[in-house]
């Protein structure tokens, strides 16, 4: 046994979140699902290079009067 062993902490945010999942077992399949609604997406490398190509570099000193 260690004497310097503390108990096992968790804070009041684990434990809610650990009821929820418990309460609610279908909760990361849909988050998964949202998250594939605006995230996961396929990317147009093609369109990807134009719009990079066509960016205009910034001023070295944006707030000049010029």
């Amino acid at each position: 046994m260690n004497i310097f062993r503390r108990p096992d902490y968790q804070s009041e945010t684990t434990q809610f979140i650990d009821q929820l999942k418990a309460a609610k077992p279908t909760l990361e399949a849909e988050q998964l699902a949202g998250r594939g609604l605006l995230w996961d997406k396929a990317i147009n490398r093609d369109a990807a290079a134009d719009i990079a190509a066509g960016r205009v570099a910034q001023k070295s000193y944006v707030y000049g009067s010029r």
